[in-house]
């Protein structure tokens, strides 16, 4: 795209967990001329970034407020517990929300999970972020349940987690506003659904722009066979050359 009117970047915003580095490195790859602006975004305002048409994109959590945005789900997480390395929930290779049940589990402001009640036992004070409850769970004052994603961001060497049941999961969209797409907003959406350079990138022409049908000649009912000449009449002429009167006897 060239032209004084055309957009000289894409700004794309993510919030934590999320990797967008394979996606920019297939948009650089097709499009050297447009540059991928990446701005980082708490849980909580990212939704509001795009909405206020301060980035083109955001990749998000659901569930999220979509009034005025489109919304593509991407993928769903697994939920683990964050958990000290000699905690007995370490020696499992994965646990229900039951076997945290008297556990004190911490429930950041800031979390992504959709609880209609997160397990076990409330701290006395929910911390502010994720990276506050991770240092809460070193210290021994409870456990942490979140995307896998945000577990390997925080990690730490005296910290594991393992796989949870019986909790939601969180899953990630790419969202922009609820107006007419523009083509490199096309663009990003094919990248992230693994659209290939040559295939149609979403948009259809109008029918009056699309090429016309070819009309196929139409083929004889009675196709002749090969080699053979038609016959001109039904009528056999007798050997011997014309047929004559027949003559009287007199």
């Amino acid at each position: 795209m060239t032209g004084p009117d055309s957009p000289t970047s894409f700004k794309l915003a993510y919030v934590p967990g999320v990797t967008p580095s394979k996606w920019v490195r297939i948009w650089n790859e097709r499009s050297p001329g447009v540059p991928l602006e990446l701005v980082q975004a708490t849980a909580a305002e990212a939704a509001a970034l795009v909405r206020e048409r301060e980035v083109d994109a955001v990749l998000l959590r659901l569930p999220i407020d979509r009034e005025g945005l489109h919304a593509i789900p991407l993928y769903t997480e697994t939920t683990v517990v964050v958990v000290p390395k000699d905690h007995l929930v370490a020696a499992a290779d994965e646990v229900s929300v039951d076997d945290i049940a008297d556990e004190i589990v911490l429930h950041p402001l800031d979390d992504t999970l959709d609880w209609a009640a997160p397990p076990g036992k409330p701290a006395l004070e929910r911390p502010a972020t994720t990276a506050d409850a991770i240092e809460l769970v070193a210290a021994g004052v409870g456990l942490l349940v979140v995307p896998q994603s945000l577990a390997r961001l925080h990690h730490r060497r005296d910290l594991t987690y393992r796989p949870i049941s019986g909790t939601p999961e969180s899953g990630v969209a790419l969202s922009w506003p609820d107006e007419e797409t523009s083509d490199l907003m096309e663009q990003f959406i094919g990248i992230v659904r693994g659209r290939t350079v040559n295939s149609t990138r979403g948009r259809q022409q109008s029918p009056e722009k699309q090429a016309p049908e070819k009309k196929t000649p139409a083929k004889s009912k009675r196709p002749q066979a090969a080699g053979r000449k038609p016959q001109t009449g039904n009528r056999r002429t007798p050997q011997g050359g014309k047929r004559g009167k027949p003559r009287r006897r007199g």
